[in-house]
């Protein structure tokens, strides 16, 4: 396969691929206190912080679980208009907390009057939200919804999933506010699966001292013990982690503005071709996702038959998620993917259009 248009995993560039094959060293070692030290210096201009990233080897599901098990005692709000708000409700209900959902039909955003309107009708712990919905290609407005959660119920922590936006979308965590935002390796930072990154705020590791039950692999405070000494409290994924200091160095030669540019740029050209196909974006046009677009079928293709004339490409594609399937198809722009890329794709996709 030689170029993979879904939403993850996303392909790894050659060079990177050859870091992680760098003998093994001890975790507990100057060295890799020194690498350690300098991945999560680097992954803070990423997030926009000046707190903390935490570099745990578990993927994004996991420090979704990890913010419920440390940031909420009860109460909490899960904005769900996708899967993955799905998934994090799932979680915060699989760990016993009192979850009450926030619900916009899938495709649609939630908006700062819909959230202020939860804020004022109870108070909640924290609440949670998807910035990019992987499943529907929809970017929620994370900026004014961190304004409403602010300005409405100032001590409610803000839980973001920015799994398969951050890194290609600009996100102020500090700035606006963010208590806690999680990633994964295998979307935008374009690694292999298995590690994810979350930056937390000082208010939130102050909340989680207050909570029972953190369990240990995910405690928060066991984490930070950790980091302060350039470390984690289990064995981490050394290999990973030497791939990602050889990926933070081409995120940055490349420069963060550029890298998002880019990822819009991607985005902008594919909506322009899903509409002259009569397949428009599933999303309200200002809030399209810029890492992922999530396209309506109209013109019924079958999208197993599409991907089977793509494999012999070299390529493929993503069907749509859950109840979405093969009414949507995804087509993800994200990673080290460039508009070369795009373009070689979107001409297979009519290609196989004109052979039906």
């Amino acid at each position: 396969m030689s170029h993979m248009f879904i939403p993850g995993p996303v392909d790894v560039a050659p060079e990177v691929m050859q870091a992680m094959t760098k003998p093994m060293i001890p975790h507990r070692s100057k060295e890799f206190n020194e690498l350690f030290r300098h991945t999560e210096a680097r992954l803070k201009k990423v997030f926009y912080t000046e707190s903390r990233v935490f570099q745990p080897p578990a993927t994004g599901s996991g420090m979704q679980e990890a913010s419920i098990r440390n940031l909420v005692q009860k109460d909490m709000l899960s904005c769900v208009n996708g899967a993955f708000g799905e998934r994090w409700y799932s979680v915060a209900i699989g760990n016993g907390k009192q979850a009450d959902r926030l619900e916009a039909t899938w495709g649609n955003i939630h908006t700062p009057d819909m959230l202020a309107e939860a804020l004022k009708a109870k108070h909640y712990e924290a609440v949670t939200i998807v910035h990019n919905e992987t499943s529907t290609g929809v970017e929620n407005p994370l900026k004014e919804l961190a304004t409403v959660v602010h300005e409405v119920s100032p001590d409610t922590l803000i839980l973001v999933d920015a799994v398969s936006s951050l890194g290609g979308v600009k996100i102020e965590t500090d700035a606006w506010g963010i208590d806690f935002i999680l990633t994964s390796s295998q979307k935008c930072f374009a690694l292999p699966p298995g590690m994810s990154f979350a930056a937390v705020s000082d208010r939130a590791l102050k909340k989680a001292e207050s909570v029972d039950n953190r369990g240990w692999y995910f405690d928060l405070l066991l984490f930070e013990k950790h980091r302060i000494k350039n470390s984690t409290a289990m064995t981490p994924a050394i290999a990973l982690i030497n791939g990602l200091d050889a990926q933070l160095d081409r995120i940055l030669a490349e420069g963060l503005e550029n890298r998002f540019a880019r990822h819009l740029a991607m985005a902008e050209r594919v909506r322009a071709w899903g509409l002259e196909h009569d397949m428009p974006n599933l999303a309200p046009l200002e809030y399209c996702s810029k890492t992922v677009s999530t396209l309506q079928n109209k013109p019924g293709i079958d999208i197993p038959a599409l991907n089977q004339f793509l494999k012999t490409r070299g390529m493929c594609i993503a069907n749509g998620y859950g109840d979405l399937k093969n009414k949507t198809f995804r087509i993800a722009h994200m990673g080290e993917t460039q508009m070369s890329d795009i373009d070689t794709l979107l001409e297979a996709f009519d290609d196989f259009l004109q052979k039906k």
